[in-house]
């Protein structure tokens, strides 16, 4: 397996290539970037938000902030990706203006592009130009990345521009039910919700919500939940002047011990890191 992992200091970029056997996504499964995958080789599943689609060879998938995803792997687990996170200010800064010019790309909650083989060639080539940037380091290397990145962005605009979406989302009952329940907890994450009252609601056993929900998405109900409860609370964070007990209770945690162990442990910081980081960006 080869990797290369860079991140700035500000954590407003970072560059990620990996060759691998197989890979299942860590446990940060949102961020306050956008996020750019490009799977140069391969198949992929990728579950965002509350859906499961299919992501083949030459594919790119572009996230909004603070949208839920993760990637599992398919029949064939080989793959090479490139994954580029940036934030909105390095996005303005780079262009010197608004990211106006980026719409309707950024302002998707997720895009998929399924490149022609004249924009692979270019896609390809832009790629290979980050790793080059990243793994030499020479002067300005990271500002001349994030010129690539934008290049990169523009054509998947033009493409979206162009075409209309053309991503193979699985079908199956199975991922449909879990999709319905899926939307349910993005919706009532809230409230008091276990694997058997939501199993109950859904008239299935909490057994085959257990199998099938991480067989659709790559999370354990658990995982997800807390997952959508600490997405919410993060928004609160760096949105608002909120206490944290308050933004602990408000999103569905009974003890604000408890939520700072599981925030902790879903995005890698405290609470009140995010509070802080707000101010500095």
């Amino acid at each position: 397996m080869k990797e290369l992992f860079y991140e700035n200091k500000e954590e407003t970029f970072t560059v990620s290539h990996r060759k691998s056997l197989s890979h299942h996504m860590p446990t940060n499964h949102f961020h306050s970037t956008f996020e750019i995958y490009y799977l140069m080789s391969g198949k992929r599943e990728f579950f965002i938000k509350d859906r499961t689609f299919v992501i083949n060879e030459g594919d790119i998938v572009i996230i909004s902030p603070n949208i839920l995803h993760r990637t599992t792997n398919t029949e064939l687990p080989k793959h090479e990706r490139l994954i580029v996170n940036i934030h909105e200010s390095c996005i303005s800064t780079v262009i010197n203006s608004s990211t106006d010019i980026l719409q309707p790309l950024l302002e998707k909650e997720y895009a998929i592009i399924t490149s022609s083989l004249q924009e692979r060639l270019s896609i390809d080539t832009i790629s290979h130009q980050i790793l080059e940037e990243m793994n030499d380091e020479k002067s300005g290397f990271e500002v001349y990345a994030q010129t690539l990145v934008i290049q990169l962005l523009l054509i998947c605009n033009r493409h979206l521009k162009q075409n209309s979406s053309e991503v193979i989302e699985s079908q199956s009952q199975m991922h449909q039910r879990v999709s319905e329940i899926v939307q349910y907890l993005n919706t009532y994450y809230m409230h008091e919700l276990s694997l058997s009252v939501v199993a109950d609601k859904f008239y299935i056993s909490p057994y085959y919500l257990s199998r099938f929900f991480k067989e659709a998405t790559g999370f354990t109900f658990v995982e997800y939940l807390n997952s959508v409860r600490i997405k919410e609370a993060k928004k609160l964070l760096e949105s608002s002047s909120m206490k944290v007990q308050l933004i602990s209770r408000k999103v569905g945690f009974g003890s604000v011990t408890h939520f700072g162990r599981v925030f902790k442990s879903v995005t890698g910081k405290v609470p009140l890191y995010y509070r802080k980081k707000t101010k500095r960006l």
